[in-house]
């Protein structure tokens, strides 16, 4: 499972003209599953992005988490995360994990979330639905992190 992690000044999710999910100050969590992935590697994942420290201390060290600034989480699917591009020039999906197991890991790491960060902090897009994603992108600072499966198969 991978993470494509943004810290924001803002973020938002339109589907079909409306929003979905918004946020202020926080994280824009782009969300992969990939076959193979387990409920282990969700809550993995949502215990790391809460403490996840990329916000900056008064010194202007990233010493803070999204916690410690009282942020907010908007949370992604992007099975595009998993994209095969070693051979032509159209990337294969074919290590996605199927839709119906990527929705329920996907819920999994936003319950999780609500449940560290209380329901007001955490907001979603759509699973599965053509969705446009505006953001102000702070620093800019953007990481990747991955499961634990995914980190003992690379």
């Amino acid at each position: 499972m991978r993470a494509l992690i943004q810290r924001v000044s803002q973020a938002k999710v339109t589907v079909d003209g409306k929003i979905t999910g918004q946020i202020g100050a926080g994280l824009l969590v782009l969300l992969g599953v990939k076959e193979g992935d387990t409920q282990e590697d969700a809550d993995y994942l949502s215990r790391r992005l809460p403490a996840f420290r990329i916000f900056n201390d008064a010194e202007g060290k990233m010493n803070l988490s999204v916690e410690d600034i009282s942020g907010e989480i908007l949370v992604v699917s992007q099975f595009t995360l998993h994209a095969d591009t070693r051979k032509g020039n159209r990337p294969s999906y074919v290590h996605a994990a199927d839709p119906a197991i990527a929705e329920e890991l996907y819920e999994r790491v936003v319950a999780n979330l609500r449940t560290a960060l209380g329901p007001a902090r955490v907001a979603t897009g759509r699973f599965g639905a053509m969705m446009e994603v505006a953001l102000t992108n702070d620093g800019p600072v953007t990481v990747m992190l991955q499961s634990k499966s995914e980190l003992t198969e690379s």
